[in-house]
């Protein structure tokens, strides 16, 4: 009997502090249901993200106009250049039938040439002696002008194929390709013994090398089409590079595409920024980049979470506890957003506290 009572005591025990402990939880939840946010100043900025990369503004593609092989390179990738230096010489290497088209050509014209010069030297005897008019002396001169220039321009042609070079009304067509530009070697498509195919009006030719402009970057990229209708021309653009995290790069927002394309089964408007300052370190084209499109931006403003306030129709509001504990709305008015903070215009005041509600539990 007496074990059968200490039993039930124990019961009766157990079951009141579990009771207690339960209360006390209770209590204690209800008390920290609540937490609290204070009204602040700060800055609130509204931004678009375009993702590319840092890219010259202009390339030079360079090509030959004569066919053959490299036979000497005088620049490789990183190098400087300026307008006027060498490149590349091209070794002429023609066919053997072009090889004897083009003497044939010289030979031929030569023929005409003397055939032409024994014209016109018999002509010119007998307009002496006033046997022909002068009329005839003329087509015989014009006849053997001609025939010389013919014959010049096969032996040029014939001192291209052969040389790679020739002289042509004092001036020198050679087989060194120069630089069009001053600019740096980006890249470098041909070794010495390569084979060159000329850039003709019906092919395009083989693509030597890229020059560019390394003072002169730009940022290419693209913009969601949800955030092109907020954007327009010489907006401030921040520029974040993975590779140099440290540095502080600013630009303008020169051009914004007219058109969408299609990128990855998303609509996206190509942007390009020009970059106006970098701290310290060396851009170098190829790098990737988020630009942060700024589209306005508030400075010392009254600032709250977003997430704290609430919409409703046409107003908003947000929580607050007076002192008695009881919490109720307050109709405010908010500006500018980034998503995360909101700008209060109106209805609270620097430190004040809003309270923010816990989320909903499913039982």
């Amino acid at each position: 009997m007496f074990k059968k009572i200490v039993i039930v005591l124990v019961v009766v025990i157990v079951v009141a502090a579990a009771l207690f402990l339960g209360f006390s939880n209770s209590s204690s939840s209800s008390d920290n249901a609540f937490t609290t946010h204070t009204v602040e100043r700060g800055s609130v900025v509204d931004k678009a993200m375009a993702i590319g990369q840092i890219e010259p503004k202009q390339e030079i593609m360079v090509k030959s106009q004569i066919s053959g092989i490299v036979s000497r390179t005088y620049v490789d990738v990183g190098d400087r250049v300026a307008v006027g230096d060498p490149l590349f010489d091209i070794a002429p290497q023609p066919t053997p039938i072009e090889f004897a088209e083009a003497t044939r050509q010289v030979e031929l014209a030569k023929v005409d040439f003397d055939n032409a010069k024994r014209g016109y030297d018999r002509i010119n005897g007998l307009h002496e002696k006033s046997l022909i008019p002068q009329s005839d002396l003329d087509d015989a001169q014009t006849a053997f002008e001609q025939a010389n220039v013919r014959l010049q321009s096969s032996r040029e042609k014939l001192s291209l194929i052969e040389k790679g070079k020739t002289n042509i009304a004092g001036r020198t067509v050679e087989n060194v390709i120069r630089s069009s530009i001053s600019g740096t070697v980006l890249q470098r498509n041909v070794d010495q013994g390569d084979p060159v195919v000329p850039l003709t009006s019906y092919q395009s030719g083989t693509e030597l090398m890229i020059l560019a402009e390394m003072e002169d970057l730009i940022f290419r990229g693209t913009v969601d089409e949800i955030d092109v209708g907020k954007l327009s021309h010489d907006m401030t653009v921040q520029l974040q590079i993975g590779a140099i995290p440290n540095d502080t790069i600013d630009g303008i927002l020169r051009r914004i595409s007219p058109k969408a394309r299609k990128q990855d089964n998303t609509t996206v408007f190509d942007v390009e920024a020009e970059i106006t300052s970098i701290s310290k370190s060396v851009l170098r084209a190829g790098y990737s980049a988020n630009a942060e499109i700024i589209i306005a931006e508030k400075k010392d403003v009254l600032v709250i979470p977003e997430r704290l306030v609430t919409f409703a129709n046409d107003s908003t509001f947000v929580d607050v506890k007076d002192s008695t504990g009881v919490v109720s709305q307050l109709p405010i008015e908010v500006g500018l957003s980034d998503g995360i903070s909101i700008e209060v215009v109106a209805g609270l005041e620097e430190g004040q506290e809003i309270v923010e509600k816990p989320p909903k539990t499913i039982e």
